[in-house]
């Protein structure tokens, strides 16, 4: 029962795109196209190329503009690709072609952040813990989205909240250690990126902070 579950999700999120319904004059696309679309993507993007990693899914996404991969992935690429508007538009095709899903709220959460629409960042997070209460990116994000807003006790509820489940997470305790910081909390910021660093030796962050911390 459980294969078959998770094989109907792949094949929405894959495959079965002739159910969303093709574009009006859109002929539909194999499956050899559309994965053939999606390599030629990928290896663009790994490249860095993402102008022709976003051009080579353009045909898949004129003919099926209302699925979720196709948008998903879009929504992700010009976020790399730093056009946020367009980031926004395919995240919430994706949204609304799978409104329970949690991938497309936190990657529109993630375009938010990026813009600095802080107020809207916020509220998508919160409506992303209403459903995820412990949602990992949701509070990670909401707690950055809060100190950048300089609501510092809230932020730190959120970060309290989950080093209760996550105590040695080097992203969690960054952050605590930059929200510390904000306070003007020397030492123990100081204390919390030791921690990191012993974590995480190649922590960008915690390095700034204790080189800073030591001027």
């Amino acid at each position: 029962m459980i294969i078959k579950h998770c094989r109907a999700i792949l094949g929405t999120f894959l495959l079965l795109l002739a159910a969303a319904g093709t574009a009006h004059g859109q002929q539909e696309m194999s499956q050899t196209q559309v994965s053939s679309a999606y390599y030629k993507s990928y290896t663009y993007a790994k490249a860095g190329n993402y102008d022709d990693a976003i051009k080579a899914l353009q045909l898949v996404y004129q003919t099926y503009p209302r699925t979720f991969g196709v948008n998903n992935r879009l929504g992700y690429l010009y976020n790399l690709n730093g056009k946020f508007k367009n980031a926004e538009h395919h995240y919430k095709q994706a949204i609304s072609a799978l409104p329970d899903a949690l991938t497309p709220k936190l990657g529109l959460m993630y375009t938010y952040l990026l813009a600095q629409r802080f107020d809207d960042a916020s509220e998508l997070g919160y409506q992303i813990l209403r459903i995820d209460y412990y949602s990992y990116y949701g509070n990670l994000r909401l707690a950055y989205v809060l100190r950048q807003q300089g609501n510092l006790d809230m932020a730190e509820s959120v970060l309290i909240k989950m080093l209760a489940r996550y105590p040695a997470d080097p992203l969690y305790l960054t952050e605590l250690g930059l929200l510390t910081l904000a306070r003007g909390e020397a030492a123990r910021s100081r204390e919390i990126m030791t921690e990191v660093l012993i974590l995480d030796p190649e922590n960008v962050t915690a390095q700034s902070v204790l080189l800073s911390l030591q001027e």
